[in-house]
């Protein structure tokens, strides 16, 4: 398996936030985690990257234990994050915030090359190039944040609520970008959303979390044809 979180459990003081959760993705899919606010969601992607230590369970990326390996070690091995709310630089660049992305590189034609792509993604970036971030609207930041994590040149992009506050024609353009960049890069992607109409649209398979608890595991075709979903996530 290309990627696999077994068992999983993540306790915050006395708390339970994941109760063994177990989760699976295929090389070059897209899956997607939804559920409402406390449910866990933005926890599994911290363990993922060791932002949280687990408490039991483990993680493995490419036939490699990742768990127990630093957080900055877990990024080389080809896993970026985009967190939710962004946290781009603010009183950087954009240029400088995407060169940031590539701190761990040292191909300087090919993080050129990388920049370059970038822009064929998001064109806007390319005509803020010189601009603060921080002076970016909501959906360019978005847009800066997924740049910058593209360019670590990951294999695993994990997006933590890349459609919050944005307006809905803008959550549409992200939920597209993010099956482009799928599709041509070959990247594999773990979506966490709370906005499942889009995020179950572009998935393959879909996980609900509820309570620390995957509640319901399907094909993400499937999923949004179940009442429960359809009912608690969907709008009825």
């Amino acid at each position: 398996m290309y990627f696999e979180m077994k068992d999983i459990e993540v306790n915050y003081d006395h708390i339970r936030a994941l109760k063994g959760i177990n989760i699976t993705l295929e090389k070059g899919n897209i899956i997607t985690l939804i559920g409402a606010n406390g449910a866990g969601k933005t926890t599994t992607l911290k363990a993922i990257t060791g932002l949280v230590k687990i408490g039991s369970g483990e993680i493995w990326f490419k036939d490699q234990r990742i768990d127990v390996l630093p957080p900055q070690k877990v990024v080389s091995l080809g896993i970026a994050m985009v967190p939710e709310g962004r946290h781009i630089y603010p009183f950087m660049s954009v240029k400088d915030n995407l060169l940031m992305g590539a701190f761990l590189r040292r191909d300087g034609q090919e993080i050129k090359k990388d920049m370059e792509m970038v822009f064929d993604y998001f064109p806007r970036l390319k005509e803020r190039l010189r601009q603060q971030g921080g002076t970016l609207s909501g959906g360019e930041q978005q847009m800066l944040a997924i740049g910058r994590a593209l360019m670590a040149r990951p294999e695993l992009l994990l997006l933590d609520e890349p459609s919050l506050g944005l307006a809905p024609n803008l959550v549409q353009r992200i939920g597209e970008a993010i099956t482009v960049i799928n599709e041509q890069e070959k990247l594999s992607v773990i979506l966490v959303e709370q906005n499942a109409k889009m995020a179950l649209k572009i998935s393959n398979k879909g996980y609900v979390l509820e309570t620390g608890n995957i509640v319901l595991e399907q094909e993400s075709k499937d999923l949004i044809k179940n009442d429960h979903v359809r009912k608690f996530y969907l709008g009825g």
